[in-house]
């Protein structure tokens, strides 16, 4: 079962800022060779003017998807040919994002009420880029709620060349909720997605918001093209060893913690001769042995010694010794 026969973001890993770095990535990436990787909302303005790589990514993480934040459609213009020159394998659109931060830059959940402005974003981007461009947004902000309000928003944003959604199943409060209550507070709402569907079949949409299980994976498979899992996928990153198999190829292996793990001593030996200390590699890794003998060794280990000066690889061996086959 070949994975051309899949739409590409069939199962994806959420953008989280601070946890799906490079490193991150390269982690995930040992568990499942089909899943869509995504970046961290990374902010047009930074990407131009900031000094350091905000780009900067190893191909062999691919598929990897960019998500940029921004507002102005000759920055993401701009920043969309990068990312296809740098080898991304889509960019995608935050209209997501609540924190009062990103409002404040114009960019994430506030951009629902500008659904002009979003579509205008999307058609400059797409006029350099080959690769998909994408968004990624709720199904509401504020009391701006309906189903009607959120048809709207996607019809618009299609009408400039918009083929693929994921969507939170959520909407988001832009004041008076912080991020995290933003992500746990307003009640999910998968009808909703799945109706999105039912009314736009020519679209591709995918569902974020609560998933934890390959079985409810499954579920949402029935009516959607795809499932986007964050913090599950992030703490409890065994569950990307099994999506291959289950969600991609029946004979694909399912693949182990331990095994990602080993997998991933080149990968930190290499980055800790260019000057990476380890605990930037190691703090992606702490949830790996979840509900396994010696996770909480394993993950007092690498917590109490990653960050000290000179901390080799020596350190994630001497942790991996504490998990009882």
């Amino acid at each position: 079962m070949p994975q051309t026969t899949f739409y590409r973001g069939r199962f994806s890993v959420a953008p989280m800022l601070d946890w799906t770095t490079r490193h991150c990535r390269y982690f995930h990436r040992q568990f499942s060779q089909h899943a869509l990787l995504y970046t961290e909302m990374v902010t047009a303005p930074a990407i131009i003017y900031a000094k350091y790589d905000h780009l900067d990514f190893d191909l062999s993480e691919n598929p990897v998807a960019l998500q940029l934040g921004g507002s102005d459609p000759e920055q993401l213009q701009h920043c969309a040919k990068l990312a296809q020159e740098r080898g991304y394998t889509e960019v995608n659109l935050n209209v997501g994002c609540p924190s009062d931060r990103v409002q404040n830059g114009m960019f994430g959940a506030c951009l629902m009420a500008k659904s002009d402005l979003v579509a205008e974003c999307v058609e400059s981007m797409q006029k350099v880029v080959d690769i998909p461009v994408t968004v990624k947004t709720r199904i509401g902000i504020d009391e701006l709620d309906s189903y009607e309000f959120l048809c709207e928003f996607i019809e618009k944003v299609h009408a400039k060349g918009c083929n693929e959604f994921i969507v939170h199943a959520r909407k988001a409060w832009l004041s008076g909720l912080s991020p995290k209550e933003n992500r746990e507070i307003p009640p999910l709402n998968y009808e909703r997605v799945y109706q999105l569907k039912r009314d736009f079949p020519q679209l591709k949409i995918s569902i974020n918001g609560g998933i934890k299980t390959i079985e409810e994976i499954l579920t949402h498979l029935q009516y959607v093209d795809g499932v986007m899992v964050g913090r599950e996928a992030y703490q409890n990153p065994s569950l990307l060893g099994k999506i291959d198999q289950a969600l991609f190829d029946p004979n694909a292996p399912i693949i182990t913690a331990r095994e990602a793990v080993e997998k991933m001593l080149p990968y930190i030996e290499q980055q800790l001769s260019q000057g990476i200390f380890l605990n930037h590699i190691a703090r992606h890794m702490l949830g790996a042995f979840q509900n396994c003998k010696g996770a909480r060794q394993w993950r007092r280990h690498l917590s109490e010694n990653t960050h000290k000066q000179g901390a080799g690889i020596e350190i994630v061996t001497q942790a991996l010794s504490f998990i009882e086959e």
